[in-house]
């Protein structure tokens, strides 16, 4: 930034002078300077030098032999990695004795800059962009100034680095003057610009209201220059959207990333309308919300941590943006990494999601709000003062730890400038030609930091001076601070002294490189004045420090000052010092000291600390009141006073405008308003009137009133007998701001739900004398404080305390244990003989491990067992275990019953079983085949798997724990099916259990369909057989039908195990077409296509009067053969073919070469050629070779296959 700059436009009076201007720069890390001229170039060293020292930061621009050429704007640019800064003077060469000259080239210079500022900055494409002159201007700057609000002025203008804000506003007004012109031919009315903002959903967008003269007119959209494409609604194939609701126009653009940045811009056919730019800062969530559930009335907090530092993040409450108010308190730390929202007094109306969106990342989280059950119906709950939610973690230490990491990464970034920066500096003094020679010719006068000025004498040179461009707010300028009289006098006289010393001690060795303007043995201000504010009565002392002894005079107000009463100036060495004795009002005013051609000035103001009026003092000092949920008010009336900063303080913390809390400054007086105050809010409240001389203040304070806390506990039991019981507390910690009135008792017997009130107490009294009371029976009591306000919340006795001595019942009778198992043990008993008067209400059972000596209730006399049984879970497996028991009534638990006998938790023995498993499994080849199965036995037993009564192939795993065993195949192939057993023995038995694997995937698609009619009104349809036929006996056919009347596809047979079907109600004239498809466990095959039947062929043609006879008879054949089977014994089995033939022949099954029709052991049947066999259950001696032999007058068909019966 700048600090301090000396540059205003001014005028040459005279070719041949010289001419500079100069500015101090700021910057962390230190900035890089650049000096250029509208029109031309400044690379001449013979007319343009720029140079630097170091001691004062100060940036000098010279041009000695001014030309009338060299007239012209000239820039002072800044940059580093944080951003820029760009300073612009005019420089004006007259030349000396011609008016009419210098007339003449003023109003061409007015010329010239007119055109200027008619030209249009247009935005191109980045391909089409020319690299900018140093401190040219972005043409981004004017779009998006023409779009904006007047309050964003200052930011744009930041960031692009314009200082001069009376240029830009008079170039804008007119930017806008020819804007509105073009727009008037498209558009009748523009209002409601909305920038472009991110929302919940994570979509952008941006809104304008536009009354358009012609609806048809082309509407575009455009990125950093270049059209962007859009529909009417975001949709998956484009991403931006340009959607209209009556006259407003909104833009939205979906799947946000870092590319999305930049200028976007709306036209109307060639007008721009509006434009907007859309920033993605690199920002991310290291600690996300997370969900919150709040009680009603309780405030909720949401909390994250973001990756880098951000002023403000966008909070959404159901869809809504959120905004700080009454409802919710949105919190940054001082880092802007911690981000808070507070939703205060949580009704369930907020119930709902809410999210925090950084740039454009977003995170989300519920918040639940559960109703207070124990309010009344129709009474509100009560305002609460906790809160809920919250990260759950150290969100300061995240946050520490992620500013040290951006710390080191800032240091890594400034040390590798700096690398940069030496090892240019490096190159430059290895070669020494690349020093310009005029540099070290070129006579150049001293100039003098801060305040210091250097006497103007136009017969020697001409300085350029900046105009008020360089004033503007947007460049911020560091100044000392103010301070008393005293104090600043000592710290300057110290600074002066030391400067001075270090000068004097190097004054004889001085070279150019400290000093680059001053000439040896010239006298130079090294230290200048500043300004001072003093009290009244008080001395000041301004000191000034040269580099050598020199003379000097002081001026006040442009007056020259001597000696006088009060006023004293000395010269000591190289430092002049002006005392003040006593300050009085006319000594405020412009101080200079003058030496030579050097100068320096400050201003001296006399003034004093605050005051506050005595009667506004006392009435602020009275305390305020207030109840509640109420709003406090505080007011301070003062004195209208320059310079005059008002800060509020509650319990010594500074409090600022927001939320719950009002602050109106006036000139005369001051404004505080605590909203919706709460209990903690009492303390003290501070006003603090501060002025560059001081500071003053007033205390008052808050009471807020409200139900006081819970008596102090615990709950001491002064006496309890068979009719008496006494109970004793202290005063509540809190009294809500009033004295507590009384206190009230409540009674509760323990075991029922029923509150009773006892009475009441006066306040001074803490204790209760229950005279109502049952000996034996258990009571719990509660006591509320009540004052003005109301009733607290209820001190409760933490256990139930007994009337009179307790009663206890004899012992039950021991425990037998009914069951034991490694995870429960059963026990009963017989309840006791003996209840001494009193009912039982229930049991308490105790363990004892052994070897150990330590009994374990598993119950509390709070929780009794109420029947004379139980089940014990609570055991380790082959631990032994004794049990007893004791009953419980209303004084507790009596005497306890003699143990049982030691059981021992384990399973008794039993026999492998197998629970539920299947016997047929599916598994798509190259899928994993997991077959699971589960058994019960004691002791575990021995698994063992194996595949066709062979041991299973090592790329098999069994995985086998306590109760299951699994088997897995990683890659199922079809040579994996078979029949899988699984064995489990132990030293009880054994068990198997077989189950079948199939390995499969979907059938491949039948051969061609050949299509044949031997009969009107029927289709023969035959097929060749799918390649998979032979390989799953479990592939079958379906047949579906389309015919030219109906035109859909329908299953005209399903489930066929043979290779043809005959399709009836085949009518003339309708085409036909066929499909038929593979099925299995898997699914369908692809269709195999018949060619087309009906209507232009395939029919049987007859007129009645030649017909030709056809024949039907043929040998027998086997259309479908018989399948290998492999079966278990005792497991039933089906075998199945096909067999044609006219006339129908005759079929037999043989097992080995020997008929079996007439044997009862098997079913055969015959049906229209499908010939079956089932037998019940398979025995060993079914084994062998079966064989189908069909017969008939033409000739005989057979086919055969081999039946394994296994164990």
């Amino acid at each position: 930034m700048f600090r301090k700059s000396k540059l205003t436009d001014g005028t040459a009076n005279g070719q041949g002078k010289f001419a500079f201007f100069k500015a101090i720069v700021t910057g962390d890390p230190k900035p890089t300077v650049t000096w250029s001229r509208n029109n031309g170039d400044v690379s001449d060293p013979s007319r343009y030098q720029a140079k630097y020292d170091p001691n004062s930061d100060e940036h000098t621009f010279e041009m000695p032999n001014v030309m009338a050429d060299q007239a012209d704007t000239y820039r002072c640019l800044v940059v580093n990695e944080f951003g820029q800064a760009l300073v612009t003077v005019v420089l004006n060469v007259i030349e000396v004795g011609f008016k009419k000259n210098k007339a003449l080239q003023q109003r061409n210079t007015d010329e010239n800059f007119t055109t200027v500022l008619k030209r249009k900055s247009k935005i191109r494409p980045k391909s089409e962009q020319t690299e900018r002159k140093d401190g040219e201007i972005d043409p981004r700057f004017w779009e998006l100034l023409l779009s904006a609000d007047k309050k964003d002025y200052e930011r744009i203008c930041v960031e692009f680095g314009v200082t001069d804000f009376r240029w830009m506003l008079k170039k804008l007004n007119e930017m806008k003057e020819e804007r509105e012109k073009d727009q008037a031919q498209f558009v009748k009315s523009l209002s409601n610009l909305r920038p472009i903002q991110v929302n919940p959903d994570g979509t952008a967008t941006f809104e304008i209201d536009m009354d358009l003269l012609e609806p048809s007119s082309s509407i575009y959209l455009f990125k950093d220059g270049e059209m962007v494409p859009y529909t009417k609604e975001l949709g998956e194939e484009m991403r931006h959207a340009l959607r209209q609701v009556g006259k407003r126009y909104i833009f939205c653009m979906r799947d946000l990333s870092a590319d999305d940045a930049g200028l976007y811009q709306l036209d109307v056919e060639d007008v721009t309308m509006f434009s907007t730019e859309f920033k993605v800062p690199s920002v991310d969530f290291l600690v996300k919300i997370k969900e919150v559930a709040a009680k009603e009335r309780e405030d909720a907090v949401f909390e994250c941590v973001l990756s880098n530092p951000c002023s403000k993040i966008m909070w959404f409450g159901k869809n809504l943006p959120l905004e700080q108010g009454d409802k919710y308190d949105i919190e940054v730390s001082e880092d802007k990494l911690i981000h808070r929202l507070l939703v205060k007094d949580c009704m369930v109306v907020d119930k709902g999601i809410y999210s925090a969106c950084a740039g454009i990342k977003s995170c989300n989280a519920w918040l639940v709000v559960e109703a207070d059950k124990d309010v009344q119906k129709g009474k509100k709950a009560a305002r609460k003062t906790t809160r809920a939610g919250g990260a759950g973690m150290d969100l300061q230490k995240v946050a520490q730890e992620q500013q040290t990491k951006l710390e080191k990464e800032r240091i890594e970034r400034r040390e590798q400038i700096k690398a940069a920066k030496e090892a240019a500096a490096a190159a430059v003094t290895t070669d020494p030609s690349k020093i310009p020679a005029a540099a070290e010719q070129t006579e150049t006068p001293a100039v003098v930091s801060n305040n210091t000025h250097k006497e103007n004498d136009p017969s020697k040179n001409v300085t350029g001076v900046m105009n008020g461009h360089a004033a503007v707010a947007a460049v911020a300028a560091v100044a000392s601070a103010p301070s008393v009289a005293k104090s600043a006098a000592a710290a300057q006289q110290q600074e002066t002294t030391a400067l001075a010393s270090e000068e004097s001690s190097r004054a004889d060795g001085a070279t150019g490189n400290n000093q680059p303007h001053a000439v040896a043995g010239e006298p130079v201000i090294t230290c200048g004045l500043s300004d001072i504010y003093a009290l009244h009565g008080t001395s000041a002392e301004l000191t000034v420090a040269m580099n050598v002894p020199s003379e000097g005079n002081w001026f006040k107000d442009g007056e020259q000052l001597n000696s006088t009463t009060g006023v004293t100036m000395t010269k000591e060495g190289n430092c002049h010092r002006l005392t003040i004795e006593s300050c009085r009002d006319n000594d405020t005013g412009l101080y200079r000291f003058v030496s030579g051609e050097h100068s320096t000035q400050a201003k001296l103001v006399i003034g004093d600390v605050p005051e506050l009026d005595e009667d506004a003092f006392h009435k602020f000092s009275k305390p305020v009141t207030v109840r509640v949920g109420q709003n406090a008010a505080f007011k301070m009336p003062f004195a209208p006073q320059e310079s005059l900063m008002v800060s509020w303080f509650r319990n010594g913390t500074e409090i600022k405008d927001g939320g719950g809390v009002k602050i109106v400054k006036e000139p005369n007086h001051s404004r505080l308003i605590l909203r919706d105050c709460l209990r903690t809010d009492t303390g003290d409240v501070k006003i603090q009137l501060k002025n560059p001389f001081g500071a003053v203040e007033a205390t008052s304070q808050l009471i807020v009133l409200d139900r006081p806390g819970p008596p102090d506990g615990p709950v001491e039991v002064v006496e309890t007998t068979s009719s008496v019981i006494e109970i004793k507390w202290n005063h509540p910690k809190d009294d809500g701001g009033s004295a507590v009135t009384n206190y009230a008792v409540e009674r509760q017997q323990a075991g029922q739900s029923l509150w009773t009130k006892l009475g009441e107490v006066v306040a001074d009294k803490t204790s209760f004398r229950d005279r109502n009371v049952t000996h034996g029976k258990k009571y719990n009591y509660r006591i509320y404080a009540e004052n003005p306000e109301g009733l607290s919340d209820a001190l409760e006795t933490p256990d139930s305390i007994m009337a009179g001595v307790m009663i206890l019942s004899g012992p039950p009778g021991a425990p037998k244990v009914v069951n034991a198992s490694k995870t429960c043990i059963s026990l009963t008993w017989t309840p006791p003989v003996d209840t001494r008067g009193q009912p039982i209400i229930g049991y308490q059972v105790e363990k004892r491990k052994k070897d150990t000596n330590e009994w374990i209730a598993l119950n509390g006399v709070t929780d009794p067992i109420e029947d004379v049984n139980c089940s014990v879970r609570d055991v380790t497996e082959g631990a032994e275990y004794e049990f007893r028991v004791a009953a419980i009534n209303e004084s507790g638990s009596g005497d306890l019953s003699p143990p049982s006998a030691m059981v021992c938790a384990k399973n008794p023995n039993m026999r492998p079983c197998f629970k539920d498993p299947e016997d047929f499994v599916v598994i798509r080849a190259g899928n994993s085949a997991r077959v699971k199965v589960c058994y019960e036995a004691e002791p575990a037993p021995q698994i063992t798997w194996l595949k066709d009564d062979e041991p299973i192939s090592p790329w098999i795993n069994i995985i086998t724990i306590e109760g299951m065993s699994q088997l897995v195949i990683p890659s199922s192939k079809r040579s994996d099916s078979g029949i899988f057993t699984i064995i489990a023995k132990n030293s009880v038995g054994e068990s198997s259990f077989d189950i079948e694997i199939r390995v499969t995937d979907e059938p491949k698609t039948p051969g061609p369909v050949e299509l044949e009619q031997t009969v009107n009104g029927k289709v023969i349809i035959s097929w060749a057989p799918s390649p998979d036929q032979d390989l799953d006996d479990r592939l079958y056919y379906t047949v579906s039908q389309h015919d030219s009347n109906t035109r859909v596809w329908k299953t005209v047979a399903d489930r066929l195990f043979t290779n043809t079907y005959t399709v009836n109600n085949i009518l003339p004239g309708i085409e036909y077409h066929f499909r038929i498809y593979a099925k299995n466990d898997m699914g369908r095959s692809d269709p195999s296509q018949s060619p087309t039947w009906g209507a232009n062929g395939n029919r049987i043609l007859s007129n009645g009067v030649h017909s030709t006879a056809v024949s039907f008879e043929r040998p027998p054949s086997i259309l479908v053969p018989l399948k290998v089977h492999n079966s278990p014994e005792g497991y039933q089995l089906y075998m199945t073919c096909a067999v044609r033939g006219c006339p129908t022949p005759t079929v037999s099954w043989y097992l080995n070469d020997v008929c079996i029709n007439s044997d009862s052991n098997y079913y055969i049947t015959n049906s229209f050629g499908v010939c079956s066999m089932y037998i019940l259950r398979v025995r060993p001696e079914d084994s062998g070779e079966y064989k189908v032999v069909a017969v008939n007058s033409f000739g005989q068909a057979e086919c055969s296959t081999k039946l394994v019966v296994r164990d």
